[in-house]
């Protein structure tokens, strides 16, 4: 075999594995996530418990219905959003193992109170 024709099927045959990947592999987009909502007015989270999949990755849909900032943080996971009044955002959180999260709020930490719970 000649060197081009060799690399010519050796490059043939990586596009075919590549490809082949890619089609057997879901890639989950944020709009294909199971959506839990969250509300936080006057420095209270509703609901202040989300109960979610274990093992699965997942959306916080966030809204602010107060009049003043409010802010998702849980140090635990690694995340902190703040939103101005009346905003709404997402939070996308990777897969968690059973357990229990807390989030606060810090604008209002003695009120603001909340926790994930994966089963």
């Amino acid at each position: 075999m000649t060197s081009i024709f060799r690399r010519t099927i050796l490059t043939a045959a990586s596009f075919a594995l590549v490809g082949a990947f890619a089609t057997t592999t879901p890639i989950a987009h944020a709009a294909d996530l199971p959506v839990f909502n969250l509300s936080v007015k006057d420095g209270y989270f509703t609901p202040n418990k989300i109960e979610v999949p274990a093992n699965t990755k997942f959306k916080i849909a966030f809204k602010n219905e107060g009049t003043g900032p409010e802010e998702f943080e849980s140090s635990e996971l690694h995340i902190e959003k703040v939103l101005s009044p009346g905003a709404s955002s997402f939070i996308v959180i990777q897969p968690l193992k059973a357990g229990s999260y807390k989030f606060v709020g810090e604008f209002h930490p003695k009120t603001a109170l909340g926790v994930i719970v994966a089963k």
